[in-house]
């Protein structure tokens, strides 16, 4: 098996690791538990995806969020190396077909949403395959003390059990003393080591504006600090409208929310990625994902909901370890109404089951049915048929999801994939006998190669229509046909949200519901609402050493470059300009002749008293004036 600098090297294209990354591996490599704290950027995936390409066998590695698994996979497939993703868009077809890759094939990764670990279907399967590791990614998700809690992760404990001889992995960038501790005890880990890299980050600067201004003053810090930023802000609508209002202004300004098509959403990340748009405002699910080291600016234009939330998206700006900024821009308004939103967001317990009523009769399930059925979902329809307001219903689904209740996925990019049935041979006698067909398996099979009988492959019907000289509609149409006649399965295109029912359908009145998780829950995030304003509010320390300690970490060495040091800075740079005009005045006066203490304040005009008393003290540490034989002021060698 290859080295893990070999691996890097063949894979990754780096001649080193970056800092903890190798001690991280090698410590994996040894066969024990490790929990891997890295800030945003620092390199969390090569931590597990290297010791994997070292081993023997297939990772396993459990992630909360649809895009992040797809985007890895993605990333990984471009490296040459084989890995799937398994979540609750795909068929049980296409389910089947990757897991009997993972245990026949050569895949070296499979990623699933930790829903997933409780199927017998896949429990047994996965005791089929040669499992060599199991990695834990956004492992802050297992606590109820952190900020985006997963009960469906507190399943990986069980699940690790079917494999004794098999190590865990878990990876965050954001996790309190607290949290850690609860990580390694939620996965049972053993002779572990926590690898713990600095929150403090040299080359960014935090900033808090208090303005309610706040698009002309994002111009203003757009105008001084060239090269790419993030504008975040919570909505959709404001989205647009920010954007608008900074092209306005001459700034090359785009948006992004997960509201527009798929085509829309990728044209303009890689605009964005390639230096095209300078600037993209976004609700909070950009940047999961995308590597692009040189953001120069990450700006906020309403308070986080947390503080870990702020710190990974703040994160993404300066990871080419150059000078970058992370600025939020806010009123005392908008902290008030924060934590006023805060509050609405744990709904009466009625409310959710009346929302959960609601999921039933949308989605015409029975009781006792639909364990793991996923189901397209349209939250506006969804609230227009049953006259509900859109924020009350999605905090009731996120609350159902904490109960472990649903899963509830919002809008992802899931593009079209398509899987030869048949064999080689009945394939090449179906064409034979069914002209129509022909030119088009011929460009499929040009295209997406010999894959597509043993697996499902991304497929683009506009690239079909391109090479064959129809319309997308028609390609579209000749798919469907195929699909219709069992020869191949055509999975369109589908970016809408998701409802997965993580347990079979019941009764609304009884539903289970762990009251105390509940009220827990919603004293933890009220908490940590708290913790944003008082890092909005505090102007009097460090906003660097604030955020560390926050998280655990002991410091007194300012950053010396956010807007608290910079402004202790000017302070200290006043008072010495002042200092020297009270010294200047105090040498005038004893030059003069002999005075005591008072009679020298009297005549030496001053509004600070410490500046006075500090200017004395400092001409005498100088010896630049003395005491003489009657306890009076004056010149040296007078």
């Amino acid at each position: 098996m290859m080295k893990p600098k070999e691996a890097l090297k063949r894979y990754w294209g780096y001649d080193s690791f970056r800092d903890l990354q190798l001690e991280i591996i090698n410590y994996c490599l040894a066969g024990k538990d490790t929990l891997a704290l890295l800030p945003t950027g620092g390199g969390k995936s090569i931590c597990f995806q290297v010791p994997a390409m070292c081993k023997e066998g297939i990772c396993i590695v459990v992630s909360p969020l649809i895009a992040l698994m797809k985007d890895q996979v993605d990333q990984l497939t471009k490296r040459g190396i084989r890995a799937v993703a398994i979540h609750s868009g795909m068929t049980k077809r296409e389910i089947d077909v990757s897991l009997d890759n993972c245990k026949y094939g050569d895949y070296k990764f499979l990623y699933v949403s930790p829903e997933r670990l409780k199927t017998e279907l896949f429990i047994e399967r996965a005791k089929q395959m040669n499992v060599s590791l199991i990695a834990v990614d956004e492992a802050h998700c297992i606590s109820q003390w952190g900020y985006d809690f997963r009960p469906s992760y507190l399943q990986i404990e069980e699940f690790r059990s079917y494999f004794p001889e098999v190590n865990v992995i878990a990876l965050t960038a954001t996790a309190t003393k607290e949290v850690r501790e609860d990580i390694c005890g939620k996965l049972n880990f053993k002779n572990h080591k926590i690898f713990f890299k600095s929150f403090y980050r040299k080359n960014l600067s935090y900033s808090v504006r208090k303005t309610i201004d706040k698009e002309r003053k994002l111009v203003e810090i757009l105008s001084k600090v060239k090269g790419s930023a993030v504008v975040y802000v919570r909505n959709r609508k404001r989205c647009k409208e920010v954007a608008h209002y900074l092209v306005s202004y001459g700034v090359n300004a785009d948006f992004y929310h997960a509201g527009l098509l798929p085509e829309e959403r990728g044209i303009k990340q890689q605009r964005w990625i390639s230096g095209s748009s300078q600037v993209m405002v976004a609700t909070n699910a950009f940047g999961m994902g995308i590597d692009k080291p040189d953001v120069r600016v990450v700006a906020h234009l309403d308070l986080p909901d947390t503080l870990e939330a702020y710190y990974q998206e703040a994160g993404r700006a300066g990871r080419d370890e150059k000078k970058a900024y992370a600025v939020i821009l806010a009123t005392d308004y908008d902290a008030k109404r924060m934590l006023d939103m805060v509050g609405k967001s744990y709904p009466e317990i009625d409310e959710l089951k009346k929302t959960y009523q609601f999921l039933a009769n949308y989605f015409k399930v029975a009781v006792g049915s639909s364990f793991m059925a996923s189901y397209d979902f349209d939250i506006s329809d969804f609230c227009d048929l049953y006259h509900l307001e859109p924020y009350g219903v999605f905090q009731s689904l996120k609350k159902l999801e904490e109960q472990n209740l649903i899963l509830f996925n919002e809008a992802y990019n899931n593009p079209s994939k398509l899987f030869i049935k048949v064999s080689n041979q009945a394939l090449y006698e179906f064409q034979l006998f069914n002209e129509m067909f022909d030119l088009l398996i011929k460009a499929m099979l040009r295209i997406y190669g010999g894959e597509l009988f043993t697996d499902y492959k991304k497929i683009s019907e506009s690239q079909l229509a391109s090479l064959l000289q129809k319309s997308v509609r028609d390609i579209r149409s000749l798919l469907r046909q195929l699909h219709e006649r069992q020869i191949i399965d055509y999975i369109p295109n589908n970016n809408q949200p998701k409802i997965t029912y993580l347990t079979q359908r019941q009764e609304a009145n009884s539903l289970s519901l762990d009251l105390t998780a509940y009220e827990k829950r919603k004293k933890e995030v009220e908490f940590k609402g708290r913790a944003v304003v008082k890092y909005f509010q505090n102007d009097e320390k460090c906003r660097s050493l604030q955020l560390q300690s926050y998280f655990g970490e002991q410091s007194n060495v300012v950053c010396g470059i956010c807007d608290v040091c910079v402004e202790e800075k000017k302070a200290t740079k006043s008072i010495m300009a002042d200092l020297d005009v009270i010294k200047t005045r105090i040498m005038l006066e004893l030059s003069k002749g002999a005075l005591d203490i008072s009679a020298l304040s009297g005549r030496v005009k001053f509004d600070d008293q410490k500046a006075f008393e500090k200017a004395i003290t400092n001409l005498l540490e100088t010896r630049m004036i003395e005491y003489n034989n009657q306890g009076r002021l004056v010149l040296s060698g007078a």
